[in-house]
């Protein structure tokens, strides 16, 4: 199935197969791709082994752990990718996450987060944009480096 088919079977954005169709595979628009919640999205939906997931989404929201007010989020990261390294059980990180009061993976496109919590009003908004970009690419580089071989085995 070529790439284009395989994301709108997926029911992709049209911005993701936009940016897909600019590229003469599906890997190397991975190589290239500037947003980790599009390559996390594609983890998911083809079924990259929980752990592998969940130690990209944890290290994606570790991004932002700046933006942490309340140590029990900042815990829930810390769990979310101890389990992805094996570290704990699924059960000890559903622990974490009740205490947490929300689910450490929750906040799968962290780029969106920093520039929510980013004050965005007209004299910011330049700013916040430039966090946002700088997010996205931060975070698609560490998809590359934790899903990519789990990814393209799934797509193949």
């Amino acid at each position: 199935m070529d790439s284009i088919k395989l994301l709108k079977k997926l029911n992709a954005c049209s911005e993701g197969i936009e940016f897909v169709s600019k590229h003469d595979s599906l890997e190397s628009a991975w190589k290239h791709c500037p947003r980790g919640d599009w390559m996390l999205w594609l983890a998911d939906k083809v079924k990259v082994p929980i752990k592998t997931l969940t130690l990209a989404k944890g290290l994606c929201v570790n991004t932002i752990r700046n933006l942490m007010k309340d140590e029990r989020s900042i815990a829930a990261v810390d769990a979310t990718i101890a389990f992805g390294r094996g570290k704990i059980t699924e059960e000890e990180l559903e622990t974490t996450r009740k205490v947490a009061h929300a689910t450490a993976v929750a906040a799968a496109d962290a780029a969106a987060y920093a520039a929510h919590a980013a004050d965005a009003t007209a004299n910011y908004a330049t700013a916040a944009l430039a966090a946002r970009t700088k997010n996205l690419k931060e975070t698609a580089d560490i998809c590359r480096k934790v899903l990519t071989r789990s990814v393209l085995a799934r797509i193949k």
